[in-house]
């Protein structure tokens, strides 16, 4: 994972894309045990459980890309495939990462999840994310890679501006999810407390972290949001943060909305806002192009039908490179026939062996006089 700035590229509309944190104990034990239970319920067709030093070495149905390897830290490599709607078929990957140092082990496991479908990527499709990981608010998989930021429920913003103004830099710079800000007109009850994310379609539901500013942080929200990201929100109201650098259509206005109700029911206004946005070309996160590329050139998992493409690739790769061989013996041999027929020629078709034995050299003649002395036997009286 070497690129530190984001591509000027947009994620392709068939892909999920997703990074975050597990802060749990075992992270590839949870991924396993979830894996395993959906083939056996067949939600998945099939998946691979990988060490990612034999997967980068293995021969692949795609040719291999230096970008397609895991990477320095990887620790285990996840492969599921399934089928959605009219049996479209969704691949995925899922890399786990040792952290950065050991300075860093308190902030969990890294992970990285791409999925590529067979067509442009439905919102009511299944979430990749509870493919691989467990939907249970008992496994800590869904924390952010910014700090302190968790999917699936509500992160109150700081009260101190300054670190306000580093996490809303942090979450639009270096997440992959889109993050939403709601401002609390009045504190919530029990129902209104509840993440408005859970609204949302489950393809949806793993890529949107919101956010919540108490009824007192209204001024300073609206302040810290103008100067950081030139969109305010309203008060008791709603706003998409967009991503920097700003992807064209992300007009902050246009994805702003006037009254959040907090009352339990279906945020409807909000909602569409937040699907029209994730709708919109989004620009490519930092290293996502890498776990892109790593999907689709350094797959494993194949079907029967791939399985026999693969073959029949690999013999005609094969036969390519037996008659490159067998062309390069030929010209080998040729090259050897006319370099005997130029020592005859300039031998004068002697066919002698004229080279001293070694039994003849005298034991303290030098190498380089024995040398000069074989090249003079060869030598013409003109010559």
């Amino acid at each position: 994972m070497a690129k530190n700035s984001a591509s000027s590229t947009t994620v392709p509309d068939t892909t999920w894309l997703g990074r975050g944190r597990h802060l749990g104990a075992e992270p590839e034990r949870d991924v396993r045990r979830n894996l395993i239970a959906l083939k056996a319920a067949r939600v998945i067709d099939d998946f691979l459980d990988l060490d990612p030093v034999e997967a980068a070495l293995s021969t692949d149905l795609y040719p291999r890309d230096e970008s397609a390897d895991p990477g320095p830290g990887a620790r285990r490599l996840f492969e599921a495939r399934w089928q959605v709607a009219d049996g479209i078929t969704v691949r995925a990957q899922l890399t786990t990462y040792d952290p950065e140092s050991r300075r860093m082990e308190s902030e969990g496991v890294t992970w990285v999840l791409a999925a590529e479908a067979e067509r442009a990527w439905q919102a009511d499709w299944p979430s990749p994310a509870t493919v691989f990981w467990p939907d249970s608010d008992q496994v800590a998989w869904d924390h952010d890679k910014v700090p302190g930021v968790r999917l699936r429920t509500t992160n109150h913003l700081p009260k101190d501006d300054d670190e306000l103004r580093r996490l809303l830099r942090d979450c639009t710079r270096q997440s992959w999810f889109v993050h939403v800000l709601v401002h609390e007109a009045m504190t919530p009850d029990t129902l209104g407390r509840r993440p408005i994310t859970a609204f949302l379609p489950p393809s949806l539901r793993h890529r949107v972290v919101e956010h919540r500013a108490t009824p007192e942080q209204a001024l300073s929200a609206d302040f810290v949001l103008k100067r950081e990201l030139g969109v305010g929100i309203p008060r008791g109201g709603a706003v998409v943060l967009p991503a920097a650098p700003q992807a064209p259509g992300q007009d902050a206005q246009r994805f702003t909305v006037r009254n959040v109700f907090l009352d339990g029911t279906e945020p409807t206004e909000l909602l569409d806002k937040i699907k029209e946005f994730t709708s919109l070309p989004q620009p490519m996160p930092a290293d996502a192009e890498q776990a892109l590329t790593r999907l689709r050139q350094g797959w494993h998992l194949l079907t029967p039908d791939e399985e026999l493409v693969h073959a029949r690739a690999m013999v005609t790769r094969y036969a390519k490179a037996l008659e490159a061989m067998t062309s390069s013996c030929d010209l080998y041999r040729e090259a050897a026939e006319s370099a005997l027929a130029a020592l005859a020629e300039a031998t004068g078709g002697d066919s002698t062996d004229r080279t001293p034995s070694p039994a003849a050299a005298k034991p303290d003649a030098s190498p380089l006089k024995a040398l000069t002395k074989t090249f003079g036997l060869f030598r013409g009286p003109n010559k």
